[in-house]
């Protein structure tokens, strides 16, 4: 708790604001000891950026499902990014995403391309190869391997759902992208998950060797704050806030917790149920998609109520990515995947076609997709259209 009130205090003097008597800060201070009361501005969010006594209070989405009876039946250097890599991804009949009859039909492969451009320039020149050159490049190799880019676009396309202007959460975007490279290098390395191939090409720590990739994680978590801090010109409350909810998405209220769980459950899942599995992808894979959003409708100016209504779609989507992963893991190849395909079969991992079986898992999915949507049912149909497209694109992905 000490550390993060030092991590404020310096964050607070670099943007400028008085620690003391900033209303916002003060409360957010002391958001561990009282209760908060009702703010002007975005202070009503600074009590979700405070340190609850349990990681990420939520209550259970497939609790309602759980069946103790049902049984697994899972078995039955510095170069150009080519932006024809991100068009790749989407399939023919993921690129027009059907809008009601009078509404013409929006083009998402257009979309995915003209923000992955932005997303990789803006990346490219944020990471650039300087002394010492060895940990820039190791940074720049996962950093710029391509991808798809899906929670930076998930930040934008909600700051733009509020009436902001993409370049209000660029920015945070970029630092988004930043830690979930960071947490794939982690997530390659042998004392984790222990993988040879991500995104078609050999895992950080079998071209640099395990020491530099550990550390290139680091430097990417690092400077992701430091450039989200310095390079976002917005309100600094709101910019503060924004630090705040990030922070918690990865640490152990967020993504650290779901990986301890997971680690802990890989190859002793006797009492891993659907409850445990939620939790661990709530916190591993569903937090850090929440912040993107959460993020991108803080700096576009987004209401309360607004960026409640999209941290809710925007945990549903989290979970219905890891749905949809633990899908593609048994149905296709690693040259599809990209990864190692069957792997968490291999290290007898609990997912949800093993517990649930793979067409209740489908259906799960297909459940999730549209309680996402509903919560954007009273945003405009035209601002929300590219949040509607990117839900659409997750559940029904190839890869």
């Amino acid at each position: 708790m000490y550390i993060y009130t030092h991590v404020c205090v310096a964050i607070s003097h670099l943007l400028k604001i008085n620690f003391q008597t900033n209303p916002t800060i003060s409360a957010y201070h002391k958001s561990t000891k009282s209760k908060m009361r009702s703010m002007n501005l975005v202070d009503s969010w600074v009590p979700n950026c405070s340190i609850p006594k349990q990681p990420y209070p939520y209550k259970p989405i497939i609790g309602f499902i759980h069946n103790p009876k049902i049984k697994p039946n899972f078995l039955k250097s510095r170069r150009r990014i080519s932006y024809f890599s991100v068009s790749a991804i989407i399939t023919e009949q993921e690129t027009e995403i059907s809008t009601p009859k009078d509404k013409p039909t929006f083009d998402f492969k257009a979309y995915v391309v003209e923000k992955a451009d932005y997303v990789n320039k803006a990346l490219d020149n944020a990471v650039s190869v300087k002394n010492p050159p060895t940990i820039h490049e190791a940074m720049r190799y996962s950093l710029m391997a391509g991808g798809k880019r899906i929670r930076p676009m998930l930040c934008i396309a909600a700051c733009e759902a509020v009436g902001g202007h993409q370049s209000a959460a660029m920015p945070a975007a970029c630092a988004v992208e930043m830690i979930h490279t960071m947490s794939l290098i982690h997530d390659d390395l042998p004392c984790m998950d222990n993988d040879d191939l991500r995104r078609g090409k050999p895992t950080n720590h079998k071209v640099f060797g395990e020491d530099v990739a550990v550390l290139a994680g680091d430097a990417l978590l690092a400077f992701a704050f430091e450039f989200m801090a310095t390079a976002t010109s917005v309100e600094p409350n709101r910019v503060l806030v924004a630090v705040g909810e990030l922070a918690k998405a990865i640490g152990t209220e967020g993504l650290v917790a779901g990986q301890v769980v997971d680690l802990s459950c890989t190859g002793n899942n006797t009492n891993v149920g659907l409850e445990t599995l939620e939790f661990i992808h709530i916190h591993k894979t569903a937090a850090l998609l929440e912040a993107a959003v959460v993020l991108g409708a803080i700096l576009g100016g987004g209401s309360d109520e607004q960026v409640e209504k999209l941290r809710t779609f925007a945990r549903k989507i989290g979970l219905l990515f890891q749905v949809v992963d633990d899908i593609l893991d048994v149905t296709k190849t690693s040259e599809e995947l990209g990864k190692t395909a069957g792997k968490d079969l291999a290290v007898d991992k609990t997912t949800y076609p093993k517990l649930m079986g793979l067409e209740k898992a489908r259906d799960f999915a297909q459940k999730l997709n549209e309680e996402a949507k509903e919560q954007l049912r009273e945003f405009d149909p035209k601002r929300t259209a590219p949040l509607v497209a990117l839900a659409e694109y997750i559940a029904y992905r190839q890869n």
